[in-house]
C-alpha cells in the first residue's frame, strides 16, 4: 500500500492516539446529558452532573471532540495516504474497500440495534428516546451512511453517526482531489479557506465544516512531512508554542457571542497541535504503555457508535422498573464509561478486526498488509 518509505515512528503516533481518546471521552461526557430526556427534551442541570468541577470542560465543550476527530482523521489520511493515492498505487475500489471495512460493519451492527431498541422502547413509552425520526426513509439513509447529507429530518437511530456521515463525502474528495489536483498544498489551503469562507456567510454546513477540519488537519500531516523529527528546527518551536497557546485562545474564544472565534483559532491551530502530537512522545514509554495507548485508540470509534445504543439500553432498563434514570448520581455514570470502553474493546477485538480483515482479504486482497486506520 506504501508508496515510499516512511519514517519508522510512522505508525507509532502515539500523541495522535492519545489526543483521539481524549476527544472520546469528552464527546461520552456531552453526550450523558441524554439521560436526562423527559419525552421532549433534554432536560439537564449542566452544573449537577457527575464529577462536573472536574469534568466541566467536558461537559460544556465536549461536542467539539467531532471536530477534533476530523482533524486527525486529515492528518492520517494524508499521513498514510497521500502518496499512495496520488500515484495511483491505491486505486478507487481500494480506498474504498479499506474505508468501508473499517467503518460498515459496526455501522450497521449498531443501526441494527438501535433501531430493535427504539422499537421496544416506544412501544413502552409512547416516543423515542433523544432522536425521533426512526422511519423507513431514515433508515436507507443510514444504511447508505448519508443520514447527515441534507435529505434528512433530523437525528435518527444511532444519532452519533451524523459526523461520520459527513465524514463519508469528505473522503470522496480527498480521493478525487489527490487524483485530479494532485498533492500541491494549495488544495488544503483552499479547502480550509473555502470553509472559514462559507461560515462566514453563513452557508456552512456539516460537510464543509468537516472538510474544513480535515484539510487543517491534512496541513499537520505536510508539515510532518516536510520538518521530520531532527530537522524542524525553529518551526518545531513555532509549532509547539502555537499548540500551547491553541487551548487558551480557544477558552477565551468560546466565551465570545457566536461560535465563529473558536472554530477560526481551531482551524488555525489545529495543523501545529497535530505536527506536535505526532512528533515521537518525549517520555519513556515502555511496550506496555505504547501497547495500552494505541489500545485506547483503536476504541475511539467503537465508543462513539456504541455509547448511545448502550444509554438506550439503560434507558429501557429503568422504563421497566418504572424508575427515573438516576442522571445526577455517580454510579451510574461510572457504570456508563466503564461500560462503553469495555464494551469498545470486545467490539474492536470481536468484531471490527475479524471483519475489517475478512472484507480486505475477499473484497481487495493485496500481498502487503496496509497502513491500518
Amino acid at each position: 500500500m506504501k508508496a515510499h518509505a516512511q519514517p519508522a515512528h510512522a505508525g507509532k503516533l502515539l500523541g495522535l492516539e492519545l489526543l483521539r481518546f481524549a476527544a472520546a471521552c469528552a464527546v461520552l461526557v456531552w453526550h450523558y446529558q441524554h439521560f436526562a430526556f423527559d419525552g421532549a427534551a433534554i432536560a439537564v442541570q449542566r452544573a449537577q452532573q457527575p464529577f462536573y468541577v472536574l469534568l466541566r470542560p467536558f461537559y460544556e465543550y465536549g461536542w467539539y471532540g467531532v471536530q477534533v476527530f476530523w482533524a486527525i482523521s486529515g492528518f492520517i489520511f494524508f499521513w498514510r495516504y497521500r502518496d499512495s493515492v496520488a500515484s495511483g498505487a491505491v486505486g478507487g475500489w481500494r480506498f474504498f474497500v479499506l474505508r468501508f471495512s473499517r467503518l460498515y460493519p459496526l455501522h450497521l451492527t449498531t443501526l441494527l440495534l438501535v433501531a430493535l431498541l427504539q422499537a421496544i422502547y416506544t412501544a413502552r413509552s409512547g416516543h423515542a428516546f433523544v432522536y425521533p425520526h426512526n422511519d423507513g426513509w431514515h433508515f436507507l439513509l443510514q444504511l447508505c451512511m448519508a443520514s447527515n447529507w441534507g435529505l434528512q429530518d433530523g437525528y435518527s437511530f444511532n444519532g452519533p453517526i451524523w459526523s461520520i456521515s459527513a465524514e463519508v463525502l469528505v473522503y470522496l474528495l480527498f480521493y478525487a482531489g489527490l487524483r485530479m489536483a494532485g498533492r500541491s498544498v494549495v488544495v488544503n489551503l483552499a479547502a480550509v479557506g473555502l470553509a472559514v469562507g462559507l461560515r462566514q456567510a453563513g452557508l456552512a454546513g456539516v460537510v464543509s465544516e468537516c472538510a474544513g477540519f480535515f484539510y487543517a488537519g491534512g496541513l499537520g500531516a505536510l508539515l510532518l512531512r516536510r520538518y521530520p523529527p531532527g530537522r524542524a528546527g525553529a518551526v518545531g518551536a513555532l509549532a509547539a508554542l502555537a499548540a500551547i497557546g491553541a487551548p487558551l485562545l480557544a477558552w477565551f474564544s468560546v466565551r465570545e457571542p457566536g461560535a465563529n472565534a473558536v472554530v477560526y483559532a481551531s482551524l488555525a491551530y489545529a495543523p501545529c497541535l497535530l505536527y506536535c502530537l505526532a512528533r515521537p512522545l518525549p517520555l519513556p514509554l515502555g511496550a506496555g504503555a505504547t501497547a495500552a495507548i494505541e489500545t485506547a485508540g483503536n476504541l475511539t470509534y467503537a465508543s462513539y457508535l456504541l455509547h448511545f445504543p448502550l444509554q438506550l439500553a439503560i434507558a429501557l432498563y429503568f422504563a421497566g422498573r418504572g424508575t427515573a434514570i438516576p442522571v445526577y448520581g455517580k454510579p451510574l455514570f461510572l457504570f456508563f464509561m466503564a461500560a462503553t470502553f469495555g464494551a469498545a474493546y470486545l467490539s474492536y477485538r470481536y468484531l471490527e478486526a475479524p471483519a475489517q480483515a475478512l472484507l480486505r482479504r475477499r473484497l481487495a486482497p493485496t500481498p502487503t498488509n496496509p497502513a491500518r486506520t
